[in-house]
């Protein structure tokens, strides 16, 4: 079956086109605009009408590439941003009426769930993995393995959050960082990974920026694996350049360099926490567990 996964992050709208059988996923196209729907919602609990003219812009143009692939079937998944606004359940039930899609808004568990499929759906996991999912509005951590998750945990850890509550400096000074730390520090739960998986914007970012690639590559930042050292690097080189100096960073897209510190942040926190050496980038996702779940009906 051919169905078509939207993901309505806090931080970008993204679009996955996928044949799906026998439990496979092969993708067929994949689009990612940075929207910002969360922009504010940490602080004021709502979802603000430029976010959502935002989103529904993108909406349109991934409405006719659905429709060009001859898609079967459409989930829209609602994700952080949605799960905190007041008004995110209207927001996808106008999703819905207006652009036909079958809606569902997860709470942080089927997220962290749908992630899990996703990164199991073209490999196999050794026992004691953790996957990480650094959104724009919350971290899920997933530990098992190949028979499933054995814990689970949806924490209000953000790149978008972080940025709005912690970093205002632009570049962030020494104390906002300082700060940031230490609150995803006391965030985390104990855990005793012994391999991790990371997805997402952030990870596959730092992946590319460790890969020094020209140009973004998703099949060779898929299954990079990320020191910590380099991570840590990263994060200190990114630190401490202006948002604009960031954009024109090689395989950084625009929208991800106001947010990539506070992302880099909590990978960097993560890795420490868990005394992770490595991390496997992922480019099997969210989307790609949703795509199971849609072709499910």
């Amino acid at each position: 079956m051919r169905v078509g996964v939207v993901d309505l992050g806090t931080n970008s709208t993204r679009l996955l086109i996928a044949d799906v059988a026998a439990g496979k996923v092969g993708e067929v196209a994949r689009s990612v605009e940075i929207t910002r729907l969360g922009e504010s919602v940490d602080d004021g609990r709502k979802l603000v009408p430029a976010a959502m003219t935002r989103v529904r812009r993108c909406l349109d143009a991934y409405r006719e590439t659905l429709d060009t692939f001859a898609v079967e079937r459409t989930l829209a998944i609602g994700t952080s941003a949605l799960r905190d606004a007041e008004n995110g359940d209207q927001f996808l039930a106008e999703v819905e009426q207006e652009y036909g899609f079958t809606t569902r808004l997860v709470n942080g568990e089927e997220e962290a769930d749908l992630t899990y499929r996703g990164v199991l759906s073209d490999r196999r996991l050794s026992d004691d993995t953790l996957v990480v999912d650094i959104g724009g509005g919350s971290t899920e951590l997933t530990l098992g393995g190949n028979a499933g998750p054995v814990f689970s945990r949806s924490l209000q850890l953000g790149c978008v959050r972080l940025t709005e509550r912690f970093l205002a400096s632009d570049p962030p000074t020494t104390g906002e960082l300082e700060r940031s730390a230490a609150y995803v520090r006391e965030e985390l739960p104990a855990l005793e990974p012994i391999d991790a998986v990371g997805v997402s914007g952030t990870i596959t970012t730092v992946a590319a920026l460790d890969l020094e690639l020209a140009a973004y590559d998703p099949a060779r930042v898929h299954g990079h694996r990320v020191a910590l050292t380099a991570v840590a690097h990263q994060l200190d080189r990114l630190a401490v350049l202006t948002t604009v100096e960031r954009t024109r960073i090689p395989t950084m897209e625009p929208g991800r360099a106001p947010v990539i510190v506070a992302g880099a942040l909590i990978l960097r926190e993560v890795m420490t926490a868990y005394r992770l050496e490595v991390i496997e980038a992922s480019e099997r996702d969210l989307l790609h567990g949703a795509a199971l779940a849609a072709a499910a009906g």
